[in-house]
């Protein structure tokens, strides 16, 4: 088939009609569908039921150093499950703070500590008249909404298919003093599926900030979600580089098992230097009397280990990859080259990016929801949600059944051929 660009305006027209037609025959079915978020689906919430039964009220409820889970203390995580998480980010455990069940938490108290303290004896970040974080775009929503809640100014950074454009993060950071932050999905980010090279990482670990207290929040949502188990792709281990270049300070690495366990029940942890640890546990000692033990224990009694871990992730692709192959097998016959759209292919996390023509991505969503199905909104992965080229278009799988996710995809992929076409004939 052509390209919708090599078309004449006759059978631009004429494959307009068409399309109309089949998108009113597709509204009549009346959809109602929602692929906004990455939400694990109930398939994947009942492979962690057994999590419920591991505790009762005979269970033991002590740690392996004595602690009682059920009473306070152990603020900075029960020693089991500060282990379990440092094996997940490859650090050691007393590098690890093991918080609630959502590291998006742990993200926002860090930045308001900064906002607020400052780090390791460094000016508050309010008493700036501006101060900036680095945003590789697409990118993470939630990220941005921290930043930009506390009025931080926020500078898109282009990304590339091994990570951001280190260039331009060597720029800023190496230049400007009043950047204290970077946003980074390190393995299989949010929403391209990108997992950091080898160099990235390195260049990363190498940065020179000339403001002190410039931090590298390393979000590893995604490290031990491989759709492909046996194509997995490892990810350099950013504190073993920074070690090589006295940058311990450097970083603060989040996880969770939220999309693990149970999405609203998990536990999280941020791995950070020494220093760092003991910043943040001196602020915590004022505003928590500790996470929730409990669960600690329960996740730790159910997984066992790191290898119990992969074991339950190998379950979880079991369900997500058919999904993705599904969406991406459709988008293969359905779009596959007419010159109106590109889309990644990743082997891991929860989201497949798909690039539209120039102008275009915002209708698609819109014509998507008035056929009854719900996307992320069109410029939602970029800052102040100013997708500037209106292309990108962040398609979650998750959630939706097979045989729903097979609808969205055709419906998505018809939605996508009318608005290019109605573009086309726009510039005629």
């Amino acid at each position: 088939m052509k390209k919708y660009q090599e078309l004449t305006k006759e059978e631009l027209t004429e494959l307009r009609d068409e399309l109309n037609k089949e998108f009113e025959d597709t509204k009549k079915k009346g959809l109602s569908l929602d692929m906004s978020r990455g939400k694990p689906s109930p398939d994947q919430l009942d492979l962690s039921m057994g999590l419920l039964e591991v505790l009762n009220k005979d269970s033991d409820m002590h740690t392996e150093d004595g602690m009682d889970v059920r009473n306070y203390g152990g603020l900075e995580g029960i020693p089991e499950a500060r282990k379990l998480m440092a094996d997940i980010m490859g650090v050691k455990p007393e590098n690890v703070i093991v918080g609630g069940n959502a590291s998006l938490n742990i993200m926002y108290d860090t930045v308001s500590r900064g906002m607020m303290f400052g780090f390791l004896g460094n000016k508050p970040w309010k008493d700036y008249d501006n101060i900036k974080f680095l945003c590789p775009a697409p990118g993470y929503d939630r990220h941005f909404a921290i930043t930009e809640l506390f009025g931080i100014e926020m500078i898109t950074v282009p990304m590339k298919e091994d990570g951001p454009d280190m260039d331009v993060v060597e720029k800023y950071v190496n230049n400007d003093e009043t950047v204290k932050g970077i946003w980074c999905v390190p393995k299989y980010s949010n929403p391209q599926g990108v997992v950091y090279s080898d160099e990235v990482v390195k260049r990363f670990a190498a940065l020179k900030p000339v403001a002190p207290d410039f931090r590298i929040f390393w979000d590893n949502a995604y490290a031990i979600h491989d759709l492909y188990p046996d194509k997995n792709v490892e990810l350099l281990n950013i504190f073993e580089e920074c070690k090589k270049t006295g940058n311990e300070d450097l970083v603060f690495e989040l996880c969770s098992t939220s999309k693990v366990t149970f999405a609203g029940a998990g536990i999280s942890a941020v791995a950070a230097s020494e220093r760092n640890i003991a910043e943040m546990l001196k602020y915590l000692t004022i505003q928590t009397i500790g996470f929730d033990k409990t669960n600690q224990l329960r996740h730790v009694k159910y997984f066992k280990d790191i290898d119990g871990v992969h074991e339950h992730m190998k379950k979880h692709a079991d369900i997500l990859r058919p999904k993705f192959e599904v969406v991406l097998k459709i988008f293969d016959e359905e779009l596959e080259g007419l010159g109106i759209g590109t889309w990644t292919k990743p082997l891991g996390g929860y989201f497949i990016s798909f690039e539209a023509m120039e102008g275009c991505a915002k209708e698609i969503v819109k014509k998507c929801a008035d056929a009854g199905v719900k996307l992320t909104g069109a410029g939602a992965t970029f800052p102040y949600k100013k997708d500037e080229k209106d292309t990108n278009i962040r398609i979650a799988p998750s959630y939706p059944s097979a045989e729903e996710i097979a609808t969205t995809a055709k419906l998505f992929a018809l939605c996508v051929k009318l608005v290019s076409v109605e573009k086309l004939l726009g510039e005629i």
